[in-house]
């Protein structure tokens, strides 16, 4: 008996994403919330394990990072196998994680390179230790082009950065912290103003010459799971067709506040954003 032919589609290849992040059994944050944001904004989301972690929507009880070799031979796979058009970074989970990942990323300098650096969860469980900051300083944000830290991560980054004579010992404010991430490597950073006591959420991006926007966003009532995974996520989605960092980071976070303008609460901790809620939004069209 003769086999099938095999038809292939014409269809062309959506642009590919890279995520390399934590698994979330609860589908909030992490992996799972990358894997959902690049495909419904029309990525073909890649995605490498860093570490697996035993969780709920209200905190982290375990993380069990993966072995750096196991990393870097998932990554290195995928990048020899497919194109990919940008990297977003997640939780990373040790030191040597952090080491392999850039290595890895390191012989792909033209491709974008989105960071968000989680530091701890939303209840305050604690993912990065101090050697695994000075790494992620060190070896990450030099080849980093936008970082996504909310205000609490830029100044335990900052501050860091910050411990030798150059800066004195004061407190950092906000565009100082994005001043001294710049100039540790980084090409932008869009500092994220969730945890600050502003009627709005204040989001501004900083380049090297200082403020390139800022943009103010209806704040939402509750606490969401994996919102800034979702906004990282959606960034990489957008430098995978070319646009430049400005449109980016506005398309993103207008993806981003939508996504938790439409949160559910599935279990009895956060709010989990919805990345999906145009297709419920067109559901509905269909109905009326």
């Amino acid at each position: 008996m003769n086999a099938a032919p095999v038809v292939r589609s014409s269809a062309p290849t959506p642009p590919i994403v890279l995520t390399f992040a934590a698994a979330d059994p609860t589908g909030g944050a992490g992996l799972q919330a990358d894997i959902l944001t690049l495909a419904s904004l029309g990525c073909h989301p890649l995605s490498v394990v860093t570490a697996i972690t035993v969780q709920d929507t209200a905190g982290v009880e375990g993380v069990l990072p993966i072995d750096a070799e196991w990393v870097a031979d998932q990554a290195r796979a995928l990048l020899e196998d497919m194109p990919v058009a940008a990297f977003k970074l997640g939780m990373l989970g040790s030191v040597e994680v952090i080491a392999a990942i850039a290595e890895v990323i390191s012989d792909y300098p033209g491709i974008p390179v989105v960071l968000d650096p989680v530091l701890a969860s939303g209840r305050g469980d604690q993912f990065a230790d101090e050697e695994m900051i000075e790494a992620m300083i060190g070896l990450l944000l030099p080849q980093t082009t936008l970082l996504t830290p909310n205000s609490l991560e830029a100044r335990r980054l900052a501050q860091q950065i910050g411990e030798g004579a150059e800066y004195g010992h004061h407190e950092p404010d906000l565009a100082e912290c994005a001043h001294r991430l710049i100039k540790a490597g980084c090409e932008y950073v869009l500092l994220t103003g969730t945890h600050e006591a502003t009627p709005q959420v204040i989001n501004t991006l900083y380049g090297s010459h200082g403020v390139v926007r800022s943009d103010r966003w209806e704040r939402l009532p509750g606490s969401y799971h994996g919102s800034g995974c979702t906004l990282a996520s959606a960034i990489a989605a957008h430098f995978s067709t070319g646009v430049n960092v400005a449109e980016a980071v506005f398309g993103a976070q207008e993806y981003a506040w939508r996504t938790l303008a439409a949160g559910f609460r599935p279990g009895m901790g956060q709010f989990i954003p919805d990345r999906l809620f145009w297709s419920r939004d067109e559901e509905e069209s269909d109905e009326s």
